[in-house]
Order: structure tokens, then C-alpha cells, then sequence
């Protein structure tokens, strides 16, 4: 069972965003998707109680008596959004509970140097749990300095940069409907799908 984590300790750099379109692109194909919030801000969560009855179904944990949180029976495909903050135990516990994570990350200065140590530590933590780790440029503009910037960054590191997802409305408006990117007409959005292929093609592998 693929269990993919989106990661980042800087909160606003778009990790609620990719985990719900994750989660709707494995639902659209079919699995038995889990989406398991462990953001305090619970956006995921409310992702959720938006999403409609006809849209194809995301699960969140199952709660048993024990109070301890299980995907639910059944569940072929994990995406955990994670708290911003997150490092020393807490990290642990996800790097061995994952087989990929994916960081969010704004092609800004002040977010690339915020971010540097976090990757640094997923880094020394993927020579123990051989953890895939890839990150995503968020409302990014191709061409761009800042996307330029990024870029450079990364060459520095053994991370690769899966791609630059833009800034656009479109997901702001179907966040507020409980929709994906996959839950819509291919029409609306057909920008924003070609700019996802590169990730998916990464999270399939």
C-alpha cells in the first residue's frame, strides 16, 4: 500500500492543496484512498466535509475503540498532510510510516533557506527508511527569477524539482467544493493537469 506524505515545517506553502488534489487524482483512478489529517489547522479535514456524495470517495482514519487512527479496511493508497513544525519524533514516526514524501515549497528566497534544513533531515533520514523524497514548486510562474532560484537550489541537492505548479484561482475554487483537479471538466483545467503529469508519473513509480 503506497503511503506518500506532503511535508514542509513552513505552514502557507500550499501542502493541503497538493495532499486533497493527490487524494481526488487516486480516487479518480479508482483506489481506495485515504486521507489522513494530521495538520492541526485540519484543512484536509474540512476538504473532506465539503467533498460531494457523487464525487468518487476519500476516506479518512477509521477511530476504534482504542482511540488509535487506521486507514480504513480495505484501503489500497495513503496521502498524509502533515503539521507545519514537523521535526525530531514526530518525523521519525512519519518517515517510517511512508514510501515517498513530497515538499511543497514557494520559489521564494526566505522559503528555500526555511526549507533547506528540513530537506537536509529528510535526507539523513532516508539512509535508514530509503524514503523517496521529490519537491513541487508551488504558485510558481515558468521562467520566472524566482522559479530560477529554486531551480539552482535544488541543483545543490540530491531532491529532484518534479515541477512548477502556477498560481490560479482554480484551485481555490474547487478546494471550496470539496473537488480535485480530476473532479472537474479536463477543460477547465487542462493547464493545470499537463503541469501535474510529471508528479504523478513520479508518485505511480
Amino acid at each position: 500500500m503506497p503511503v506518500i506524505a506532503v511535508a514542509n515545517p513552513k505552514g502557507g506553502v500550499g501542502k493541503s492543496t497538493l495532499a486533497t488534489n493527490l487524494a481526488g487524482y487516486f480516487a479518480s483512478r479508482g483506489h481506495a484512498v485515504m486521507l489522513g489529517d494530521v495538520d492541526r489547522q485540519q484543512s484536509s479535514r474540512t476538504w473532506l466535509s465539503l467533498r460531494p456524495g457523487g464525487a468518487p470517495p476519500v476516506a479518512t482514519w477509521d477511530i476504534a475503540h482504542d482511540h488509535i487512527a487506521r486507514p480504513p479496511k480495505g484501503t489500497t493508497h495513503v496521502v498524509l498532510d502533515t503539521p507545519a513544525g514537523l521535526h525530531g519524533k514526530k518525523l521519525d514516526e512519519v518517515m517510517r510510516l511512508v514510501d515517498k514524501v513530497l515538499v511543497p515549497l514557494q520559489p521564494s528566497i526566505f522559503d528555500i533557506h526555511a526549507t533547506h534544513p528540513f530537506i537536509l533531515s529528510l535526507l539523513e533520514r532516508r539512509r535508514h527508511d530509503g524514503v523517496d523524497i521529490a519537491v513541487v514548486g508551488m504558485r510558481a510562474r515558468e521562467g520566472g527569477i524566482s522559479a530560477g532560484q529554486l531551480t539552482n537550489f535544488l541543483g545543490t541537492l540530491p531532491v529532484p524539482l518534479l515541477g512548477l505548479l502556477r498560481d490560479t484561482q482554480n484551485y481555490v475554487h474547487i478546494a471550496a467544493r470539496g473537488l480535485s483537479l480530476w473532479d472537474v471538466a479536463p477543460s477547465r483545467v487542462e493547464r493545470d493537469l499537463a503541469q501535474w503529469q510529471p508528479l504523478l508519473d513520479w508518485v505511480e513509480r
